[in-house]
């Protein structure tokens, strides 16, 4: 739905922030009540109702969790925020990375219950990664078992000494409804729905403790400034003009992360949140200018959000609207856009003329005549841009660098269920990826699948889903295969083969003797011609080369590629008459299989690297896991209450591991993998493939 215009805020008025923390954590919740007690929206929507402003998608709403991050925004005191939620679940972090790249401060928030968890881990790295501002929330505070000391400690031990509580709770458990804003020195109250504040002195027991985490917050500070250091030491305090603009600087350069209070549910500290982000989180222009590259000049660049500069924006996320089309999420960072506006996009020269605008709020779109720098919005249907691509002023050509996605965790082969549908089924597949490029189609000529690859089974449930939902496609999905290998450990000295065919008129005839011998792995395939004296004439011997390629590529034991050997032609025969280029392709073919079989041939397995992160009570379970899997432990290393293992593991043995050790470690594990070298395969494993490639043969036969 789009509605009328809006106000336009310059880019000291307004305040990127992103929603980001383990799943389950309530930033859904929380971004519902930023916008009811803003007043953006007149009712507060429920996940557990499906009635949410940012997770209006069915799958979300069947699920009630975020699949795909929200744009929102509100107003408050004059300052635009623009809000990012994003999803918590593992499978969907390419959309947490993307917000986070586009966003100014990260709000990172942690259950008072559980404090730092996993997810919390993941995202608090990445926040690093884009060294965003960023503020550590505590929420669910109105929680049975909420304990807010807990959280801050393993804050603190996690993050580090510059987590600095700025709020503390009153009264945390169910009926909490307070905070002591040690910053101000004042208590705050909020109403049954979160939308009026009390303030008050601070009185009786809770004086002392405010009075004492106001002097840390207060040395916090000073310490992140010489000046302020100097100043401190001289009079023993800091003013309160000092104090705030410290607090400014100090949480702009992530010298500080301050520490705040909420329950998203009941919508205390949501006001007192809005409070601190518009007075002491960044504004775009309180952030360094942003790298780019100018593609005429190829020289590297920074970028100011100066709104008299050249226009410039980044589409940071891409998607498909039912009766919408395309809409692209971007932000500006130089100058302004406005509808109707031609830009150029660098990456492909094209030329592409800026429709609608509009500033969101989930599903719900607001025409806006103008976007300055520093500001986020979306535009439909752009013919040829997509997610990390750059649009700026034919003058400005600037590229900004692309979103760095992580890898594919979990692969599937995909077909389509009827026959025909494989068109449309790559057209969808390619759509959604440019949707979500953390989802990755690959096809393998070799073993004549396509694969899909994506951050989880959830991630790729999803988005075969969408294929059928959108694109009328039925797939089904199958353990992909294993791009096996096959090479040799010994050398055979004297290969020979004859082809020799005799049906009326002219015959056939190759004669070759080869040697076959191994290569270091990684060594590739190497031909040598050792032909003395014409006995194979010179034009068919690379048919004998061709010959020997079309074996490995077919494969000799089991089907799979034959890599790291060397073939050497060093004697045959021909005939006058019947010898041609095809019979000295057949006879290569046929030599270099029989070779190869007597050169003691070994199938290769692909080996991954993988490194899980669990919490340290699964280090036992999951180390005994991975050894049951085939893997070698490579080492193990200590993060906080958390154990980093690392391992080599075949690749055929990590099928569907994400989950595995979800369910392994209560959904607290996770782990990457890279793809890390070939390595023989034991016998026994060997043997099953080919056994089992001799049977599909004669069945095909």
């Amino acid at each position: 739905m789009a509605h009328g215009s809006t106000t336009i805020y310059t880019a000291d008025r307004i305040r990127n922030i992103t929603l980001v923390g383990h799943g389950g954590c309530g930033k859904t919740t929380l971004s519902e009540s930023l916008l009811f007690v803003s007043g953006a929206v007149n009712r507060h929507g429920r996940v557990e109702e499906g009635n949410t402003v940012s997770d209006y998608h069915p799958d979300e709403i069947e699920r009630k969790i975020s699949i795909n991050a929200s744009l929102l925004h509100c107003s408050w005191k004059d300052t635009k925020v623009n809000i990012l939620d994003t999803p918590g679940y593992s499978d969907f972090t390419g959309d947490v990375i993307s917000s986070l790249r586009v966003s100014d401060t990260a709000v990172v928030l942690l259950k008072a219950v559980e404090g730092v968890e996993v997810g919390s881990e993941i995202v608090w790295n990445s926040v690093a990664g884009m060294k965003s501002s960023a503020i550590l929330l505590i929420n669910k505070l109105d929680n049975e078992n909420a304990d807010f000391e807990h959280a801050v400690s393993t804050a603190r031990e996690r993050f580090g000494h510059d987590v600095a509580v700025v709020q503390f709770p009153v009264n945390e458990g169910l009926g909490f409804d307070s905070v002591i804003d040690v910053l101000q020195m004042k208590m705050i109250q909020f109403s049954k729905d979160g939308t009026a504040a009390a303030v008050a002195d601070i009185h009786g027991e809770w004086k002392d403790r405010a009075e004492q985490l106001h002097e840390e917050l207060i040395e916090k500070i000073a310490e992140t400034d010489e000046a302020l250091m100097n100043k401190f030491f001289d009079d023993g305090t800091l003013g309160g003009k000092e104090l705030e603009k410290g607090l400014r600087t100090a949480l702009a350069e992530r010298k500080i992360f301050p520490v705040l209070c909420s329950s998203g549910s009941t919508g205390a500290g949501t006001s007192t949140l809005l409070d601190f982000v518009t007075a002491y989180c960044p504004s775009p222009l309180d952030r360094p200018p942003v790298p780019g590259t100018n593609v005429q000049a190829k020289a590297e660049v920074t970028v100011a959000p100066d709104v008299n500069g050249p226009p410039s924006l980044f589409v940071f996320r891409t998607v498909s609207e039912e009766h919408v089309g395309e809409l692209s999420y971007f932000r500006v960072y130089s100058g302004f856009v406005v509808p109707g506006l031609d830009l150029m996009n660098e990456s492909n020269a094209k030329v592409e003329r800026l429709g609608q605008i509009f500033v969101m709020n989930g599903r719900d779109r607001k025409e806006t005549s103008r976007l300055n720098a520093g500001d986020l919005g979306a535009v439909v249907k752009l013919k040829d841009t997509h997610t990390n691509n750059t649009l700026s002023a034919k003058v400005f050509p600037i590229v900004y660098p692309p979103i760095v996605f992580p890898d594919p965790v979990i692969r599937m082969a995909i077909n389509s269920k009827a026959k025909g549908d494989e068109d449309r089924m790559a057209t969808g597949l390619h759509a959604l990826h440019e949707e979500d490029p953390t989802f990755v189609i690959s096809v393998d000529g070799q073993l004549n699948q396509t694969v899909i690859a994506g951050q989880g089974e959830l991630h790729l449930l999803i988005v075969t889903k969408r294929l059928k939902q959108k694109y009328g496609v039925e797939v089904e999905l199958t353990e992909p295969k294993i791009p096996y290998k096959e090479t040799i450990r010994g050398a055979v000295m004297d290969a020979e083969y004859k082809h020799k065919k005799q049906t009326g008129g002219r015959g056939q005839f190759g004669h070759v003797h080869l040697k076959v011998e191994p290569l270091p792995r990684g060594g590739g395939f190497e031909f040598v011609d050792a032909v003395v004296g014409g006995v194979v004439p010179g034009r068919f011997i690379p048919a004998v080369e061709k010959g020997v390629i079309d074996s490995m590529h077919r494969g000799v034991l089991a089907g799979y590629e034959v890599v790291d050997v060397r073939v050497t032609l060093f004697d045959g025969s021909y005939h006058s008459v019947d010898s041609d280029e095809h019979s000295f392709r057949m006879a290569g073919t046929m030599a270099f299989k029989k070779g190869f079989l007597e050169a003691r041939p070994v199938l290769l397995e692909p080996i991954h690297v993988i490194t899980v992160t669990v919490p340290d009570e699964y280090m036992g379970d999951v180390m005994g896991d991975i050894s049951g899997r085939r893997g070698k432990i490579l080492g193990m290393e200590a993060d906080g209450h958390f154990q980093v293992i690392k391992a080599q593991v075949p690749l055929a043995e990590i099928h569907k591991y994400s989950t595995i050790l979800r369910s392994m470690t209560q959904g607290r594990g996770v782990y990457r993998t890279t793809f890390s070298h070939y390595e023989e395969m034991p016998r026994e494993q060997a043997d099953k493939i080919i056994v089992l490639h001799d049977k599909t043969k004669v069945e095909g036969e």
